[in-house]
Formats: structure tokens, sequence, C-alpha cells
């Protein structure tokens, strides 16, 4: 089914839906426009965060790029899924190969942020003819378990702060290390996190979403195979120097065993730099010239 158009560009994207093979009817925002012989740029956000997230990224690769930002389902203007064993990782990427397929896209870089990039190497292993490289923010085959803890504590709450002013002190408390910087930066990091319902905050996703994830670690098992099957196509990592998600140790061990994969660390940030940071960005844009 061709995805749906919806909006004006206004802010740079336009808002467009499809359906899923399940039936979800799905959100994404498009920004830029197809370009011959240009790859497109798949962005995809953390667990249970939303394409809001990369707006600053999208807005400046759009410019020689087709940037896709989707929200996942069950999160953001997705629809939530009735059962929540539709939720898995598996389901992730159907939903992705399906969104790729209806929006016409043959050859695409993923950027993956936390989760995001687990998905981002699932698609690059599955669709190895599309994906021509792949970005991994703050994430490796290993996970601190602590901060593991605290992200499922974070998404299974339905957490309902009675104001914005709540919800910022919110996230400043549990997330002290984000890349936020000013006032207005925790603002918006609060409205990509909460929504308004009937004048009332809530969480922007559904809190099902947690319910499969303790379980995931023992299904899936060891991650390093799929990150070493990377090695066969350009792949950039990127760590926050504050991160206590992806260890110091693993991102070393990243590089010596992702053969050709190119490191950065962005400095004063915890997980996960949102990639419009100056260093950042600027090698992410070398990255993507260099493919």
């Amino acid at each position: 089914m061709a995805p749906e158009r919806h909006g004006g560009t206004e802010e740079g994207f336009r808002e467009r839906h499809f359906t899923a093979q399940d039936g979800l009817r799905l959100f994404f925002r498009e920004y830029g426009r197809e370009r011959d012989g240009r790859f497109a740029v798949l962005c995809l956000p953390g667990f249970a965060r939303n394409g809001k997230d990369y707006h600053d990224l999208a807005r400046r690769l759009s410019t020689r790029y087709r940037v896709l930002c989707p929200d996942y389902r069950g999160v953001g203007r997705s629809q939530y899924a009735p059962d929540w064993r539709a939720y898995s990782p598996q389901a992730n990427l159907n939903d992705l190969r399906h969104l790729l397929a209806v929006a016409g896209v043959h050859r695409v870089v993923a950027i993956g942020m936390s989760y995001g990039g687990i998905l981002a190497a699932g698609l690059a292993v599955t669709l190895p003819g599309a994906v021509c490289g792949v970005v991994l923010n703050d994430i490796g085959p290993d996970v601190a378990p602590g901060s593991l803890r605290r992200v499922l504590d974070h998404i299974g709450r339905d957490h309902r702060p009675a104001s914005w002013e709540v919800a910022i002190d919110y996230m400043k408390r549990t997330f002290p290390h984000l890349p936020a910087g000013t006032e207005e930066r925790w603002r918006r990091i609060a409205d990509h996190t909460f929504r308004e319902v009937d004048g009332h905050l809530r969480v922007d996703w559904d809190i099902a979403l947690a319910k499969p994830l303790p379980g995931l670690a023992r299904e899936h098992g060891d991650l390093w195979p799929l990150f070493r099957a990377l090695s066969r196509i350009p792949a950039l990592a990127v760590r926050g120097e504050l991160s206590e998600f992806l260890s110091p140790q693993t991102f070393q061990r990243m590089a010596a065993e992702m053969h050709g994969l190119d490191t950065l660390t962005v400095p004063g940030v915890g997980h996960a730099p949102d990639l419009a940071e100056p260093p950042a960005g600027n090698r992410v844009e070398a990255f993507l010239d260099g493919i």
C-alpha cells in the first residue's frame, strides 16, 4: 500500500502514514526529496522514542538526501497494538522493511540510536542488497545491566507529571547526561517524551512496550556475531563520553572486532548523543559523503 501524504513543509518535513502488514497504521516523517543515484537515510530512534529526536539532523541532511524518520508501533503518532506480543524486534524489522518498500527506497543508510542501532544492524543483515551503510549511536553488542534496568523502569511506568516543569525536572533527574545544555533544550526533550491528553501529560508511548523486554536478552543471546557482520559495509560507531549504556571497553572491542569501523566519542554527553552536535553532525555528513 502506498504511504499517505499529509501536512505541509513549514518545519522542513512531510507527515506520512502507511499500513503495516498486520494492519497497524504507522507514522513517519519525510525530509528532503529523492535524488537520482543517491541513497536515502533512515533514522531509527531509541526504544520508546520517536522520530522527533532526529529533527535537527534530518533537516541538516535533507539538503542532499531523502530522510525518513519513523515512529515505531506503539510510539508517538503510530498506532498502539492491541496485544503486547506484537511488540518485538522482529515486528519492528518487518515494519521497517515494509516502510522502505512502500516509500520506494532501494538503497539506504540506517542511522540507529540505542535500540535503533540494533534494528539498523538487523536490517543490514536481512537486507544486504539495500543497506549500504550504518551509523550506530551509543549502542553495542553488550549493554550495562544497571542502565538497562533503569530504562525498563522508565518505559514501563505510566508517568503523569503535573506540569511541563515537573516533566522537565523528571528528565533532568533520570537522564542527567542527555544532550541538553539549556532550559530550552530540556523543554524540547520533555516535549519529545510526553504528550498532552485532555489537558494532562502522559508518556508518548504504550507502556505495554516494556512487557516483552525482560525475555529478549535470553531469546536473542550473543549479539556480537550480528555486529561483526557489519564489517562488510561502511559503519560508524558513536559513543557519548559519559555514557553508562555503552562502556569504553565494549566500544574498544567493537573497534577491534568490526573491521573497518569508524569511531567517534562525543565529549560531555551521555546516552545518547543526538548527532546534531557539531563534532557528531560533521562526522555523520563526512561518513555519508564517503559512501
